[in-house]
């Protein structure tokens, strides 16, 4: 179960080539999406309405594109503009529309009821035109379905046993529990670890630090984490408030990440990870990214096994653990989310 009516990230600003296809499923979907000369972004159906080959093989015209099997040629909203050999073009010619928008680096697709598309509702991620951050950018599909990595993200108790030869936090992760906040769209995770020990990959000294991470999860699966790390005693100093970020001493960073639910059980992960410009630069940025190469990889690992063993289990069924708390908090938010969804539908039908 899914939200429809939410952001859905499906592409990589850098990657969409002005006047060529791009296809994507979404939710089972099949999408194809182009930017016109002028930057202008479209996404219909990728399937021609006459003989549904897909319009991720045609070819860009302007702000149209056209079927390269039969020459159907089609407008930004769907309908069909020109079927060649024939004058008069059925009023019932046309495909889905998508809203779509480009921002935080990230191509945005709006899944559910056209008219209830709210760009206040895209995701507060960190894209490669923010100034303070300096990015890198990467992303790996799985064999899964997309709840299995919500679930991953919203459970940092995982990177003690996970990722221990990359990550490498040691057991903090796994015995102490982050404080949990609802948001009207997320859950919000946050937690100090006092007197850490030192980690030369972020604060670059090795020295012993306080180290704050805080992130919200958002709809319908994206992850903006920021944090640092504060002299020894910041924390209790500030009786475990939120810091200041002009205190950090150092491993100040950013991460977005956004997992899209492509079909049943293949999802995209796309992730970016970078220094705070007064905390690093382009050498700590590779760092990162090499290091976070490996981990989303074990990651990867170990939400597809999981995947196969869930497959050959009769009604599957977990047991939660005092960690699952933010887990089962987003969990219900997008049932409850597509409930109502589902609801509002039938009552319009």
């Amino acid at each position: 179960m899914y939200v429809r009516n939410a952001w859905y990230v499906a592409s990589w600003t850098q990657d969409l080539e002005a006047g060529k296809p791009f296809a994507i499923d979404i939710l089972g979907e099949p999408i194809v999406i182009w930017r016109n000369e002028q930057g202008v972004l479209t996404a219909l159906e990728d399937r021609c309405i006459h003989r549904l080959a897909p319009l991720s093989l045609g070819r860009c015209e302007g702000d149209k594109i056209r079927c390269m099997y039969h020459g159907f040629l089609y407008e930004r909203d769907g309908r069909v503009a020109e079927i060649p050999g024939q004058d008069k073009v059925p009023e019932t010619a046309r495909i889905k529309s998508y809203p779509v928008v480009d921002r935080h680096s990230w191509i945005w697709v709006w899944m559910g009821a056209p008219e209830l598309a709210d760009e206040t509702l895209i995701p507060p991620a960190v894209g490669f035109d923010n100034p303070d951050y300096i990015l890198g950018r990467g992303q790996l599909d799985y064999d899964a379905e997309a709840r299995l990595i919500n679930d991953n993200l919203c459970d940092f108790s995982h990177l003690t046993f996970v990722h221990a030869e990359s990550f490498g936090p040691g057991e903090q992760f796994a015995i102490s529990t982050p404080t949990v906040a609802p948001l009207d769209r997320g859950v919000r995770f946050s937690r100090w670890i006092e007197a850490s020990p030192g980690r030369k990959r972020a604060a670059g000294n090795g020295a012993p630090s306080d180290t704050w991470r805080t992130y919200d999860y958002l709809i319908p699966g994206v992850l903006v984490m920021t944090g640092g790390d504060y002299p020894v005693g910041y924390a209790k100093a500030r009786d475990y408030a939120p810091p200041h970020i002009d205190d950090a001493i150092g491993g100040v960073t950013f991460t977005s990440q956004a997992v899209t639910p492509m079909t049943e059980k293949i999802s995209r992960y796309f992730f970016s990870w970078g220094p705070h410009v007064r905390h690093g630069d382009e050498k700590v940025r590779d760092l990162l990214m090499n290091l976070a190469a490996k981990a989303f990889a074990e990651d990867k690992t170990m939400i597809e096994a999981q995947q196969k063993i869930i497959d050959k289990t009769d009604a599957p069924r977990v047991l939660p653990s005092a960690h699952d708390r933010g887990v089962t908090m987003f969990n219900r938010l997008v049932e409850r989310l597509a409930k109502e969804e589902q609801q509002r539908d039938a009552s319009a039908a």
